[in-house]
């Protein structure tokens, strides 16, 4: 793998075809890439080792488990506190993703919920963490662009 981009031509067509059909073999897709069945087994293991793939979380849908609710809640942060502040987060189940960001918020916080009240309860555990001073609640009202690497996956394929 090139260290500098993380992956190159030869695992980008490779990661395109997982993500095309997640549950190949590593035969089937040795075949359908004209690639040895070992250099598909060793460039997987290698970018799954240094971090190319993923959770297999991020396939599940939270509708699917009964959040269909999506909201983004930005929040103030004591810096001191910062690490506390992220444990905590991670303990509350409906939050699904913690983004540190530059600028005047500190956090942007992916919440899903089962309704409007679930979401406010949400909102309220995540407003009294200790080293929160602030929050802004945004509710999602549809996804427009879902989340995508194909497009970077075609380009580093083509190089």
């Amino acid at each position: 793998m090139n260290s500098e981009r993380g992956v190159d031509a030869t695992d980008a067509r490779i990661l395109l075809a997982l993500a095309a059909q997640p549950r190949a073999t590593v035969v089937a897709l040795a075949e359908r890439l004209g690639l040895s069945r070992n250099t598909v087994q060793a460039r997987v293991a290698r970018m799954e080792q240094g971090g190319a793939l993923g959770s297999f979380e991020r396939r599940i849908t939270p509708n699917a488990l009964g959040h269909p609710l999506t909201a983004f809640v930005t929040a103030r942060v004591d810096q001191r506190r910062l690490a506390e502040v992220s444990e905590a987060l991670a303990g509350i189940a409906e939050v699904v993703e913690v983004f540190g960001l530059s600028g005047e918020t500190d956090l942007l916080v992916r919440v899903v919920a089962v309704d409007a009240e679930d979401l406010y309860r949400i909102a309220g555990r995540i407003l009294a963490v200790p080293g929160i001073e602030r929050t802004t609640t945004a509710l999602a009202m549809r996804e427009l662009v879902p989340h995508r690497l194909t497009p970077l996956l075609r380009r580093a394929a083509a190089e």
